[in-house]
């Protein structure tokens, strides 16, 4: 547990938003400036964050970097071919020694991820135009990570990621999501690896605004949190009420009715 404060690397591709115009409207100023407000604003002043991107020299994670990062957060897609393997093993070494990591969507086939769990990291997944509703249900309503996060979290458009994901029995399953074409994925996967913690959460597609979504930013929070040891204990009575008319989580006008 740090004595100082939470000091917090946000890795973007950064990628899609400089090339593709459908991906700049939803995120002017990057995937990374949603995540970065989300942060300050669920953790306070104890948080500092910096930026780091793909172009930057040793994709921003030097050893001083990571030196200085109790909690990195990656996100990757078009690019993950154009990570160095050098930057790969200093990140997988910091991880061993106690940093966290928080990886997001499809940082899932990303280099230090699929390091990490050992497995190609591979999934079904689906990507229809306007894409689909996604519903993240949470089920281990006891852990830090699913703290103050509604149960379950609807998200109007996304891509759809299926199973089978080729990863590790996780060491504790938080989320699962459901899509509209019927499939369902682990999209909430904790691990521990050597002194760090891994977690991954799968929502995020670049082509819709899931980043900027309340509850998303809260998860990712939450899970920085824990990632950095400093989680606050939650315990609070989990909700089992029965006899649930169909689509009783979508709010009427919501939306999340409509494609």
């Amino acid at each position: 547990m740090p004595t100082h404060p939470l000091r917090v690397t946000i890795w973007n591709e950064y990628v899609h938003e400089r090339r593709d115009e459908s991906v700049r409207r939803i995120y002017p100023d990057g995937m990374h400036r949603p995540i970065a407000d989300a942060l300050r604003r669920e953790l306070g002043a104890g948080v500092t964050i910096r930026i780091a991107t793909l172009d930057e020299p040793e994709h921003g994670l030097t050893e001083e970097a990571l030196a200085g990062t109790d909690v990195l957060t990656w996100w990757g897609h078009s690019a993950h071919d154009r990570v160095s393997e050098e930057v790969v093993e200093r990140v997988h070494a910091r991880v061993l020694d106690g940093m966290g990591i928080v990886v997001l969507h499809s940082g899932h086939h990303s280099k230090i991820f699929r390091r990490l769990m050992g497995t190609t990291c591979s999934l079904r997944w689906r990507s229809d135009p306007g894409g689909e509703r996604e519903v993240v249900w949470t089920v281990a309503p006891g852990h830090p990570i699913a703290a103050g996060v509604p149960q379950p979290i609807v998200i109007p458009h996304q891509e759809m990621y299926g199973e089978f994901f080729d990863i590790p029995q996780p060491d504790e399953l938080v989320f699962i999501s459901s899509f509209e074409g019927g499939e369902v994925f682990r999209g909430g996967c904790c691990y521990r690896r050597g002194a760090g913690r891994v977690f991954y959460f799968s929502p995020g597609d670049q082509e819709y605004p899931v980043y900027h979504q309340a509850e998303i930013q809260k998860v990712i929070a939450n899970a920085v949190a824990w990632c950095a040891g400093i989680a606050a204990s939650n315990d609070p009575p989990a909700r089992r009420e029965g006899n649930a008319p169909r689509g009783w989580f979508i709010e009427a006008g919501s939306p999340a009715q409509t494609r």
